[in-house]
């Protein structure tokens, strides 16, 4: 079976989903028939802490944190996927990003 589309799930904060939205849409990535800008977003609830090497966009290092973030989910062509990916990470402001690729089958 050949992968056409995958569901792409970035964990994110609010204040930069405009951003992200609009650089993914101007390279062509939000498009779906007749319409653009496709995507839809949520708000979660999470925990992390930051390890002694890291340099935390929130939270304080040794620390369990917990805080709201959005969850921004979108379809795009696997072929595309990588540049997809690129255009996140150039935009997002976590020294780690969780960026989730699920392959669809419909």
């Amino acid at each position: 079976m050949q992968i056409e589309f995958v569901k792409v799930e970035v964990l994110l904060p609010e204040i930069i989903i405009e951003k992200v939205r609009d650089e993914l849409n101007n390279a062509g990535f939000l498009r779906v028939g007749y319409y653009d800008h496709v995507l839809s977003y949520s708000h979660v609830n999470g925990y992390w802490r930051p390890l002694d090497n890291s340099i935390p966009y929130k939270g304080k290092k040794g620390i369990v944190s917990f805080g709201e973030e959005c969850k921004m989910e979108f379809r795009c062509k696997y072929k595309d996927i990588k540049r997809v990916i690129s255009i996140i990470r150039s935009i997002h402001p976590y020294e780690e990003p969780i960026i989730n690729v699920m392959p669809l089958i419909n």
